[in-house]
């Protein structure tokens, strides 16, 4: 398919941006959701991509989901003239330093809850039934065939 330079030029730079690129399998969509450029536009310049060895391309659910591959940035690198040192969000790494994970050791300047942190306080309280409860259950209460409930041994029905 024949697509205008500017076009590829917008998809290839987004793409080299971002890293990622998300296209609906849909040829007749107007426009792209990210890029102004029309939708069978990109999803023929992703499938040549993947074609190619630049691309991995995952479908799920009527989208199609592509992630750079090394080869493919340093084919974008090439075709849009960016400089070596200059690299996707995906690989980028964060500006700011992430604090190690404390596994459940909170450090908070607010006041231990007395009321729902002491286990044996609750414990030690007596609620509920008292120790004299004994509940009857099946026989004699009476009711319905003598309180055995259901259709016991009766199978499908008695013949005439």
């Amino acid at each position: 398919m024949l697509v205008p330079k500017k076009n590829r030029r917008a998809v290839f730079s987004y793409l080299f941006k971002e890293g990622v690129l998300v296209c609906k399998k849909d040829v007749f969509l107007a426009k792209h959701q990210q890029l102004e450029v029309p939708n069978v536009q990109v999803m023929k310049l992703m499938q040549s991509l993947k074609s190619r060895g630049y691309v991995n391309e995952k479908f799920s659910w009527q989208w199609f989901y592509y992630s750079l591959t090394n080869e493919g940035i340093e084919y974008l690198r090439d075709y849009l003239h960016v400089p070596a040192d200059v690299l996707p969000d995906t690989l980028a790494k964060p500006q700011k330093p992430q604090r190690p994970p404390s596994f459940g050791a909170v450090q908070s300047d607010r006041p231990r809850r007395s009321g729902y942190g002491d286990r044996d306080a609750y414990r030690g309280k007596k609620t509920g039934a008292g120790d004299d409860f004994n509940p009857e259950f099946g026989r004699g209460r009476g009711g319905f065939r003598g309180g055995r409930g259901g259709f016991r041994g009766r199978g499908r029905g008695r013949g005439m």
